[in-house]
């Protein structure tokens, strides 16, 4: 059973191409199947040089770069991977790899054995004590507005590590949140369609993860989106 790993990329940290390289070969290793590497260039970065495209080409088989000039966001990135994605498994992290290979591996496993249509990684009290104050802070409080204002079974909606199975690509393909909030609208319309199975899936972060800042200048337009949302 194929999968395809999809991985948006904007600023990444120096050396990030040799993070990916080994972080893929982990996974694919793991999971014993062909994976479809996916990176999706969002915007031009200065971390992203030729030479670290090549080195990408000529270390993974089948890559497929997605590239376009002007950044977008996440949401955006995610949609343009999906599109292209030939795989019965579709999974999504970020550039760094942020999370556990069992974390990866247990998404991957639930799609495999049909347990879910969508599995969902959600993160617990020792992820919290891992991340900035103030990231910890705006993801708790969003969680606590899901529950009241959205009433969904997962509140833990924001977390990078999500698969699901190509039958559900083209709801995901509905989205139209480009940034912070497109998992939300995502996770939501699963819910709504009740064609879907959704499992919350536990991860762990890798030690030491470096959180890069957040833009709190998207903070009042996701905050627009969230009531969109509310009334879609």
């Amino acid at each position: 059973m194929a999968v395809s790993l999809i991985l948006p990329c904007y600023n990444p940290a120096p050396g990030w191409e040799q993070t990916v390289l080994s972080s893929y070969r982990t996974f694919s290793n793991r999971v014993g199947e062909q994976v479809e590497p996916i990176v999706v260039l969002d915007g031009i970065s200065a971390t992203v040089t030729a030479e670290a495209i090549t080195f990408l080409k000529e270390n993974i088989p089948g890559l497929k770069l997605v590239d376009y000039s002007v950044n977008k966001g996440k949401g955006f990135a995610i949609r343009q991977g999906v599109a292209v994605a030939s795989g019965d498994i579709i999974i999504y992290t970020d550039i760094d790899f942020p999370y556990t290979p069992d974390s990866m591996h247990s998404v991957y496993e639930t799609l495999k054995s049909s347990e879910a249509d969508v599995a969902i990684g959600v993160k617990n009290e020792a992820y919290y004590a891992q991340v900035p104050f103030l990231r910890r802070a705006i993801s708790k409080y969003l969680r606590v507005i899901i529950r009241l204002f959205l009433s969904m079974p997962v509140t833990d909606t924001q977390c990078g590590l999500k698969g699901f199975n190509k039958s559900v690509a083209p709801l995901f393909l509905q989205t139209t949140i480009d940034r912070y909030l497109f998992d939300l609208e995502f996770v939501r319309n699963c819910f709504k369609s009740k064609k879907y199975r959704v499992k919350a899936i536990p991860v762990a972060l890798n030690e030491n993860v470096q959180f890069r800042s957040m833009n709190y200048r998207i903070l009042l337009p996701e905050m627009l989106n969230f009531i969109k949302l509310l009334f879609k």
